[in-house]
């Protein structure tokens, strides 16, 4: 391997660069660099060369040309062990250079500003400063790349300890970075430029995804996995919230708690959602967060040990101690904050508490449910890309198609079945009474099985409560089955060749029936 002789660094940010620059001119490795960054490394009494000495030719077009010269990129390129190589750098006069630290003009924070204009844009789109990594990166054996400042600590101490050279291992582990930064550099700028495309689904899709973190294990012990997100997303998620306390989650609580905090956002009243398997055993809404709880366990308690829980406000003490009663257990909390009494009552109070996932959010109002983002899934060898189904129901858009019109209670709550059925797996009945989930029934082949499943786990509740459908129902059967086991009110899309049989049966049994125009499948 070459040792570090000669360094060339030229960085937009300047995060810990003198620092490096100090402990590589101890080393006695001959430094060059440009403009701002010459400048700085100058007042801090470090000798520097700035890359137009070293040239022969003055930065031009405002900062648009300086390091694109033979000088530059045949000291990167030259090959060490390759006679012919280092030949004609002698006799053209190019020095090698051993080092390249580079970070690229701010692009991507150029562009999260409000209102920044194209020519703003265009002008923070690096072009030297990719070409010397991508320089650097092809003679990586005998030229170390450095692009992220993490580094520059680790790279002293090996330089340091090695007398001026770098291992393979290290060197490789850069170049593996650097191109992994030019690289996303490019699609930041190639999805800037597609934004602008009038095709909402362009030809190409590039995806900008980080790891978080990795998992012990997929949706099973036998399967690999690790969780990757997008950067700075703006909407309160699973991919942005923060861990508190407890083991890392696993691949199935993230499933579990994306979904229950999707449907918690719905709701403005203090409200709870309870998750297993990606479907709600339990949802309510009431005037306090602790009954809101108690309410969504009770939905279903023999499902919801072992859950996912999101709620909507912080979670205070008296809430902390309702979730923690002899009898529960949950995974995860998904919640906008926890008060420090709350916390100590969660983590301590049972023995599943030192486990528990805390995990803090940004606020869970309704309003954030209605920002567009994309909603992508994976296939075997795909990946399927739609609109977030943002939609949740609105009482101007219910038409009331039986005799019986619904009370202003009953329709409030229709509306609460409404929202918690859009996010149950089809073929989705839920029936909900007092702001409460009391029935679902979920993932059926049939929506006849799905009523009848949602029946027996309302149990006596059913009575007096009101059913939400996903789907419009085909036929009449689900109609009277549940009219009989003694519902009040029904809303569903609508839009069945046979829509007037259920109709009619909702009109035989004395129930109001109001349709919405839209459907919810999720598959």
């Amino acid at each position: 391997m070459a040792k570090i002789e000669t360094a060339l660094i030229s960085v937009s940010d300047k995060t810990g660069i003198i620092e490096l620059a100090k402990g590589l001119a101890g080393l006695g490795v001959k430094i060059m660099s440009t403009g701002g960054t010459a400048k700085s490394i100058r007042e801090n009494g470090i000798e520097v060369t700035d890359v137009s000495e070293y040239t022969g030719f003055p930065e031009i077009m405002d900062g648009r040309v300086k390091t694109l010269h033979p000088k530059i990129h045949g000291g990167l390129l030259a090959v060490r062990d390759n006679e012919s190589h280092m030949k004609q750098i002698e006799e053209l006069g190019i020095g090698t250079i051993d080092l390249v630290v580079v970070n690229l003009y701010p692009f991507e924070k150029t562009i999260s500003k409000e209102n920044v204009s194209q020519e703003e844009a265009v002008e923070n789109i690096d072009i030297g400063g990719p070409s010397m990594i991508r320089s650097a990166a092809k003679n990586f054996k005998h030229v170390a790349v450095v692009v992220n400042p993490e580094r520059y600590e680790a790279l002293l101490k090996e330089l340091n300890e090695g007398g001026c050279d770098l291992s393979y291992e290290t060197r490789y582990k850069l170049v593996t970075e650097a191109f992994e930064h030019t690289s996303r550099y490019d699609k930041v700028i190639f999805n800037y430029f597609n934004r602008g495309s009038e095709d909402a689904y362009p030809e190409t899709l590039s995806l900008d995804l980080n790891k978080k973190q990795d998992l012990r294990y997929g949706e099973n012990p036998h399967q690999t996995a690790a969780f990757y997100v997008r950067k700075n997303i703006e909407i309160p998620c699973i991919s942005n919230a923060e861990q508190l306390h407890g083991k890392a989650l696993s691949f199935n609580n993230i499933l579990d708690t994306d979904v229950a905090i999707e449907i918690v956002k719905e709701f403005e009243k203090p409200s709870a959602v309870v998750i297993k398997h990606a479907n709600p055993c339990g949802a309510a809404s009431a005037d306090d967060l602790s009954e809101a709880f108690t309410k969504a366990y009770s939905s279903d308690p023999v499902s919801a040990f072992g859950c996912i829980l999101s709620l909507n406000r912080t979670v205070d003490e008296k809430t902390a101690e309702a979730i923690t009663e002899p009898g529960h257990f949950v995974e995860a909390i998904a919640a906008p904050g926890f008060d420090d009494k709350a916390i100590e009552i969660l983590t301590t109070k049972r023995g599943w508490g030192k486990n528990l996932r805390l995990l803090k959010l940004d606020s869970l109002g309704e309003a954030s449910v209605h920002k567009k983002i994309n909603d992508c899934r994976g296939v075997v060898g795909g990946l399927l890309v739609q609109d977030k189904d943002m939609l949740s129901g609105d009482r101007d858009q219910l038409k009331v198609v039986t005799q019986k019109t619904p009370s202003e209670d009953e329709i409030e709550e229709l509306l609460f079945a409404w929202k918690v059925c859009k996010h149950v797996k089809s073929n989705a009945i839920v029936f909900t009474k007092s702001e409460m989930v009391v029935g679902v029934g979920a993932g059926q082949m049939s929506r006849v099985d799905s009523t009848n499943l949602a029946i027996n786990k309302a149990g006596d509740r059913v009575s007096g409560s009101v059913m939400a459908s996903d789907a419009f129902f085909p036929f009449r059967d689900c109609i009277d089955i549940a009219a009989k086991a003694g519902i009040t009110a029904v809303i569903q899309p609508g839009g069945s060749k046979k829509d007037q049989e259920s109709i009619d049966a909702a009109n035989e049994h004395g129930i109001a029936m109001v349709l919405t125009g839209e459907r919810h499948f999720k598959h």
